[in-house]
């Protein structure tokens, strides 16, 4: 089962939806059954849940529209944008992040996770020499031991990005524990954060690899 939200006080960036429509999304994606075209589309629906709450606090600018009746004061938002989902997985998030802000950049960043280590590997990476956005939102539906999302958060770093949010589908609280030891400062937005890793890292229980789940390989298990 999930951890309630209550027991995370532990870690002050880490929030948790508790909105009725990402619960109801969540357990579809939990279902074994759940075949790849529906799995897809849930992680889209979810995505864009969870991304709608993780930029609650961005920056906005006061604008003057004419409606047709008036001019009126309105307000549109100010800092860029930059989505970087973690290859391949993460890729299903991007395009209902996309719909909920149009003008996101979108950077690539390759990781795999070493089966025998554990330890993420780098095998991808196309920034450009500099920061081009003021937030930068990191995409990976599993947050399991923290590497990769560490890893990512330090190339970021790196970069010159300042403002980072990671947004996650579930959490395990041994890949929380590691992000916010090494990474205090950047926000953890997810659906749930659920009991443990097993043996060989996945989370419990979890729903299977995001990735062979989303695009049709290997095991649901």
């Amino acid at each position: 089962m999930a951890v309630p939200p209550s027991a995370t006080s532990a870690w002050p960036t880490l929030h948790i939806s508790q909105h009725p429509a990402v619960l109801h999304k969540l357990a579809v994606l939990r279902d074994i059954h759940t075949e790849p075209k529906k799995f897809r589309e849930v992680v889209r629906e979810l995505s864009w849940l969870l991304g709608y709450e993780a930029l609650a606090d961005a920056r906005i600018r006061p604008l003057t529209v004419r409606t047709p009746i008036e001019e009126t004061q309105a307000a549109e938002l100010a800092d860029r944008i930059g989505l970087v989902p973690i290859l391949r997985a993460g890729l299903g998030m991007v395009d209902a992040m996309l719909e909920l802000m149009p003008t996101a950049q979108v950077w690539h960043l390759g990781l795999f996770r070493d089966e025998r280590t554990l330890r993420p590997v780098e095998y991808y990476n196309r920034l450009p020499d500099s920061a081009t956005v003021d937030v930068c939102l990191i995409l990976d539906p599993m947050l399991a031991t923290g590497g990769s999302a560490t890893a990512a958060i330090e190339v970021l770093k790196r970069w010159g990005a300042v403002r980072i949010k990671l947004v996650n589908l579930i959490a395990a609280p041994e890949g929380v524990d590691a992000v916010t030891r090494a990474h205090p400062d950047v926000p953890i937005h997810c659906a749930a954060l659920d009991r443990q890793l097993n043996e060989r890292g996945y989370i419990m229980p979890g729903l299977g690899d995001a990735g062979d789940r989303q695009f049709g390989t290997g095991k649901t298990g």
